[in-house]
């Protein structure tokens, strides 16, 4: 018998996408689910629609259980989000979707994407602070100086190219 089915591994449909390539339900459920995350969960007021999601070379990263977008992060090619390497940002699961390792598939799925389009450059993150540990366990190495982002502390992260 399955113990119980939220917590155990489930399938996850990942796609890559453009701001074209985005649906108005791809979009509206990103914005929302962003929205849900970082605004309220997180109590933190800020200007999420920050202009990069259209710009080119920024891809959007959806991760799919059935209907339902369980996980979303941004990635930027080299250049948009960090002046040498790759950028990853807005990494959030879905909290009804927590607990079974999503982070981690999330990450990983992230790092994946990155280094098929740009091997040769490293991939930065901004970190909460209190998450450097999890980035750490993917390889990436605090850099720097912290510093409040939206009145949270954070750590530039980076992991140089395989």
């Amino acid at each position: 018998m399955l113990s119980d089915p939220i917590k155990q591994e489930s399938f996850m449909n990942w796609s890559m996408k453009s701001w074209s390539e985005l649906t108005t339900d791809e979009l509206y459920e990103l914005l929302a689910l962003r929205a849900e995350v970082f605004v309220v969960e997180q109590t933190c007021p800020f200007q999420d629609l920050d202009g990069l999601d259209r710009r080119d070379g920024v891809l959007h990263l959806l991760g799919r259980e059935g209907d339902h977008l369980a996980a979303y992060a941004r990635i930027m090619a080299p250049g948009i989000g960090d002046g040498s390497g790759a950028a990853i940002g807005r990494v959030v699961t879905s909290p009804t979707s927590r607990g079974g390792g999503l982070g981690h598939r999330l990450l990983a799925q992230a790092v994946r994407e990155c280094e098929a389009r740009w091997p040769a450059h490293s991939i930065w993150l901004g970190a909460q602070a209190h998450l450097q540990g999890f980035y750490g366990q993917h390889g990436f190495v605090a850099e720097g100086e912290g510093y409040l982002e939206d009145d949270i502390p954070h750590m530039g992260m980076r992991r140089e190219p395989a």
